[in-house]
């Protein structure tokens, strides 16, 4: 996350929020098995989001409420403090080494879900993303600032933050919030720890002078990486059990291909049963027949959506009225992304009668690659720099094809997205892209992630949609998909139950 710039946060107009609540929390009576379990993230849709993990943060924690008492600690960005004005004050964190103390609120969405807010102006109420500043750069203290997460959370665990709910087991996410798995074994705590890994480039590296300041043991080596602090290498060496967002890519992040320097210890960590794969789901407002970002009709058939999504498409983004497919490219523009893939291939878009539309942010030379295609394709190729969550969508329901030449997927939500809208994904076989298209089925799959392979992809698309029966039957099989977080939540409940299970074993 904080190496490469990601989609600016959504504005309030973007988010398809979920009202809040602030009557006072009312204890509930535990159910058979249930497990109090604090998810800890650094964004959710509900308030801010910069990529999958605040999709993931709003769903997952909603789908495993079925079993146990799901509870989210984010912190008090303006964007969350915005959304919840009359916040229940409940407790405080004890400063901890050079990190200081944070005060703890609480709110319930309307459905339910109970949300604590960390609120430390100094570090967490400025104007950027959660990562980084509005120039693009990181924030300067983002160790401090995510160890101080991580501290919370560890100290909810540990019951001394004055809060009257305690967590039976801590998920954590990604590298900002590593640091807990390991402040728990630190100082004592035996509540067990879940981290999720949603993307291992990012693993939160920082000077080894910086030990001091966050409390690191003199003798504790497991955050120690090449002369560098690693929160990620600490949380996935001391947390109970490590997943990621799919199963192809949990068996790739263990060779020296994925791995990312961290290879051998995720194999390691496999080869003793505590390394998963569980693919992500997307939430139930990806519903063609009645998504507000999509124009409205009497006819809700999905051919009747998809032509007036389309319509609406070409009118805001300046393309010209045509009969050829529309391709569409909704990511981060990023070299992960393949974003340069795409350029490279976009004139062959055009010679061959096809459009191509693109919606995201990224790198300032990807950004700029994009803008000169446009401008040379005027009319037949359209970009929007910048983030609307409305318009990916209409970009979804409107376009034949979605882009995804990804070099890796952890999981990726845009295929998923793409396929409940019709949209067929052709995609770079990695990661949980392979896991969830199927080549020539409900999407189109290529073997490396290079422009020439791309390019055959490409041949293949146009053929198809020539082929009118087999692009209906093709549209029929990826609409029918199911992408929902049953499945998923099923596999983390019974993750949680056995990571329990395991401490109270130890």
């Amino acid at each position: 996350m904080s190496k490469a710039i990601s989609i600016r946060s959504t504005s309030s107009k973007d988010v398809k929020r979920r009202p809040i609540d602030h009557r006072p929390n009312r204890p509930s009576r535990p159910r058979h098995g249930q497990i109090n379990a604090l998810f800890v993230t650094t964004e959710m849709t509900d308030f801010v989001k910069t990529g999958g993990l605040g999709d993931v943060a709003a769903a997952l924690p909603r789908a495993l409420s079925r079993w146990h008492d799901m509870r989210v600690l984010i912190p008090g960005y303006p964007a969350v403090l915005e959304r919840a004005p009359s916040l229940r004050w409940v407790g405080w964190t004890q400063p901890f080494a050079d990190l200081p103390a944070a005060r703890i609120g609480h709110m319930r969405t309307e459905d339910g879900l109970e949300v604590y807010v960390l609120r430390q102006p100094a570090m967490f109420e400025r104007v950027g993303s959660p990562y980084v500043s509005p120039t693009g750069t990181d924030w300067t203290d983002n160790a401090t600032r995510f160890a101080l997460l991580s501290m919370a959370a560890a100290q909810m665990a540990m019951g001394t933050t004055g809060v009257d709910w305690r967590p039976d087991l801590l998920h954590l996410n990604d590298w900002p919030t590593a640091l807990a798995a390991s402040y728990l074994q630190w100082e004592g705590c035996r509540t067990p720890s879940i981290l999720t890994i949603h993307n291992l480039a990012h693993q939160g590296l920082f000077p080894m002078t910086v030990r001091t300041t966050l409390g690191i043991p003199p003798r504790a080596t497991e955050a120690d990486y090449h002369g560098q602090i690693s929160f990620l290498r600490a949380g996935l060496m001391l947390a109970d059990q490590v997943t990621t967002v799919s199963a192809t890519y949990a068996e790739q992040i263990a060779t020296p291909l994925y791995g990312m320097g961290l290879h051998a210890l995720l194999h390691r960590r496999a080869v003793q049963g505590r390394l998963s794969g569980i693919t992500n789901g997307i939430d139930d407002t990806w519903n063609l027949s009645d998504d507000p970002s999509l124009p409205q009709g009497s006819d809700h058939s999905a051919e009747a959506v998809r032509a007036r999504a389309r319509a609406q498409l070409r009118s805001e983004l300046g393309l010209d009225e045509h009969e050829g497919p529309v391709f569409s490219f909704v990511a981060r523009m990023v070299a992960q992304k393949g974003i340069d893939l795409v350029c490279e291939v976009g004139a062959q878009i055009v010679s061959a009668g096809g459009q191509l539309a693109l919606i995201g942010v990224g790198d300032a030379d990807m950004e700029a690659a994009v803008r000169r295609l446009a401008r040379r394709f005027r009319g037949r190729v359209a970009a929007s720099i910048g983030f609307s969550e409305p318009l990916a969508r209409r970009m979804f329901a409107g376009s034949d094809f979605l882009l995804m030449p990804s070099r890796f997927e952890p999981c990726g939500l845009s295929q998923m997205y793409a396929q409940a809208y019709g949209s067929l994904p052709i995609a770079h076989a990695t990661g949980g892209l392979l896991d969830t298209i199927e080549d020539g089925v409900t999407g189109l799959l290529f073997s490396q992630p290079r422009a020439i392979d791309l390019r055959q992809a490409l041949q293949r698309a146009f053929r198809i949609y020539d082929e009118t029966e087999l692009l209906q039957a093709m549209r029929r099989a990826a609409m029918a998909q199911r992408h929902d977080w049953a499945g998923p939540a099923r596999q983390y409940s019974a993750l949680y139950a056995k990571a329990v299970a395991q401490r109270a074993a130890a």
